[in-house]
């Protein structure tokens, strides 16, 4: 299925500016696990539906819809049908041919991937009403950086909803012992630590106003901060 065509830019090689190395670092480690993340059941499919609902809900009528880091394109597919056009990108290969594989099987007009890395140039200008990021802010190389090309990428008045996993609020055996182990050992992607009120902070200097921040999780404590925050104009 073609890739929309809001955001043509994202058809380039996104490392062509980025630089080759993280990219290739980065989806190395996403295109080795691919096939076992696409198998993996939800661990809350509860919050996870509460999630959908409040998105479907945020959604304009017709809007153009970007959505990062979409692994294997699960949400996406979710999402999708209440856009008016959704381009769905993530970093490594295997996860897009997975995605691409279950919307050949399950078609949704409104609906192309793309591979793109978020920490490189691409996403377009002014080019989208909403942008999404789920559970993929902690896995860039400079959280700033990346915020300032997403913000790039929203018209004005146009929202980031971001679903994000906040490392510093974890046990602090795991951020500063667990996973320097696990990424040692090829087991742990590259991770950015911070909490909820860091991420907040990151978001406004960015120039974006915060509309709300919940969460979601319906197992126990929830490190998962859902943010919704505003383009002004």
């Amino acid at each position: 299925m073609p890739t929309p065509s809001i955001a043509p830019a994202l058809h380039a090689t996104p490392h062509a500016e980025a630089g080759a190395a993280p990219f290739a670092r980065k989806a190395r480690f996403w295109d080795r696990i691919a096939p076992k993340y696409a198998a993996e059941p939800i661990a809350d499919m509860a919050g996870y539906e509460a999630t959908l609902q409040r998105v479907q809900a945020l959604l304009p009528p017709s809007a153009d819809v970007l959505e990062v880091g979409c692994g294997t394109g699960s949400t996406a597919m979710r999402l999708a049908p209440f856009t008016g056009r959704m381009l769905a990108t993530d970093v490594a290969p295997g996860m897009i041919a997975i995605a691409r594989e279950r919307l050949a099987a399950q078609p949704v007009p409104q609906l192309g991937f793309a591979l793109a890395d978020a920490d490189a140039p691409g996403q377009g200008q002014g080019a989208y009403d909403v942008v999404l990021a789920f559970s993929m802010l902690h896995l860039v190389e400079d959280l700033d950086h990346a915020l300032k090309l997403l913000v790039q990428a929203l018209r004005p008045g146009g929202l980031l909803i971001s679903k994000t996993p906040c490392i510093n609020e974890m046990n602090p055996l795991i951020p500063r012992l667990a996973l320097p182990l696990m990424q040692a050992i090829g087991k742990a992607p590259q991770v950015l630590c911070f909490d909820a009120q860091q991420l907040q902070a990151a978001l406004v200097r960015q120039g974006l106003e915060i509309v709300s921040v919940e969460r979601h999780g319906t197992r126990g404590k929830d490190i998962r901060v859902f943010i919704v925050a505003r383009k002004p104009g």
